[in-house]
């Protein structure tokens, strides 16, 4: 089963910093976990509504943790 997290992470600034996420991730403020897609979209939709968010000085991700498994 296929799990999300949702991320709430500081922007950081544009000049000299590697963005590469694997290696200097962007701070983050806030992680929450959900076990359905809907449930990390509502969650992201309350996230996106903080006044942080909306001046575009945090951002909000939603990660797929694990992998559903087919059954054959």
């Amino acid at each position: 089963m296929t799990r999300f997290l949702v991320v709430l992470t500081d922007v950081r600034p544009v000049e000299g910093i590697d963005r590469n996420e694997r290696t200097t991730p962007e701070r983050r403020r806030q992680v929450v976990g959900a076990s359905s897609r809907e449930a990390a979209d509502r969650i992201a939709g309350a996230f996106m509504a903080l006044g942080m968010v909306r001046a575009g000085r945090q951002r909000v991700k939603v990660i797929a943790v694990g992998r559903r498994h087919s059954r054959d």
